[in-house]
């Protein structure tokens, strides 16, 4: 039986349209690339080639074996992925989640309930989040909104609602409620890495100059400037308020979302002591 490399020898030989190009790629001697192709033909019992004088090419059979080479080596590569995202999920715990403040708890908390895995944390957007869950990539994801899909397991975690943080000078700093609108065209402070909250922001205020800085960076700005910026009722929980300024509540419906979890109903049997604290905390 022929083996994965001769496809992949196959597939050059296909691309570069010569044995000296495909050979080159391959880092191969040309013989010996050659050789191998014949070898493949003698497996197969057919011709794959036209042969002429230094020059050769596929016949209709040769673009055939092409076509079911390159499925092939794209099912081997997929077995590959999978079989390797799997062992990960046998020793690693891969958090996905849409926004930061998700993983200020949730890691830490599977790290108590699973002290034999490895626990791994990233902010990517939804869709990435998704299609890596239902690949097997991560194991557990958190999104802005829930969801319906078979297969899938979704559970109620957290609100989380976003204020303007505002020095008390400020026009506005006196308002019960504001609209994204409100400040749009100002110049304002922006933490780095925010996930979905960067693509509300940026819609809403496209006319803001934003001033990205990192978080030890943002928070001693914060402090100090005169300049706008953002919290939430979570990073208020989490950290306090900033000294001398004031929130306001922005109204904007975006701008107040309930986060779930969810996994692989496959896989809930595994993260079964998380769902029950999740469930026994009332998703509150």
């Amino acid at each position: 039986m022929f083996e994965l490399y001769q496809l992949e020898q196959l597939l050059a030989v296909a691309e570069c349209g010569t044995l000296s190009g495909a050979a080159e790629r391959l880092h191969l001697s040309q013989p010996a690339l050659s050789r191998s192709m014949q070898r493949l033909e003698a497996e197969l019992q057919v011709s794959l080639f036209l042969r002429q004088k230094n020059k050769i090419s596929l016949n209709e059979n040769g673009a055939l074996a092409v076509d079911y080479a390159r499925k092939v080596m794209s099912q081997a590569q997929d077995m590959v992925s999978r079989i390797q995202a799997f062992d990960r999920s046998q020793r690693t715990i891969l958090v996905g989640s849409c926004a930061p403040a998700p993983l200020w708890e949730i890691p830490p908390l599977l790290s108590d309930l699973y002290p034999d895995r490895t626990i791994s944390s990233e902010t990517r957007e939804n869709e990435v989040l998704l299609q890596g869950l239902r690949e097997g990539i991560y194991q557990l994801i958190i999104l802005p909104f829930a969801l319906e899909e078979e297969g899938l397991l979704c559970e109620k975690y957290e609100e989380e609602h976003l204020y303007f943080s505002l020095p008390p000078a400020h026009p506005l700093s006196g308002s019960k409620g504001l609209y994204l609108r409100e400040l749009n065209g100002e110049v304002m402070l922006l933490r780095t890495r925010l996930g979905f909250w960067n693509g509300i922001t940026s819609e809403k205020m496209q006319d803001t100059r934003f001033l990205v800085q990192e978080d030890a960076a943002f928070t001693e700005l914060a402090k100090s400037s005169a300049l706008p910026c953002f919290t939430t009722d979570l990073a208020i929980r989490r950290e306090g308020h900033i000294p001398n300024r004031i929130e306001v509540p922005v109204l904007d419906a975006e701008a107040n979302v309930t986060y779930y979890c969810l996994c692989r109903r496959a896989a809930q049997k595994d993260l079964q002591g998380f769902f029950r604290w999740l469930q026994g905390r009332g998703g509150e």
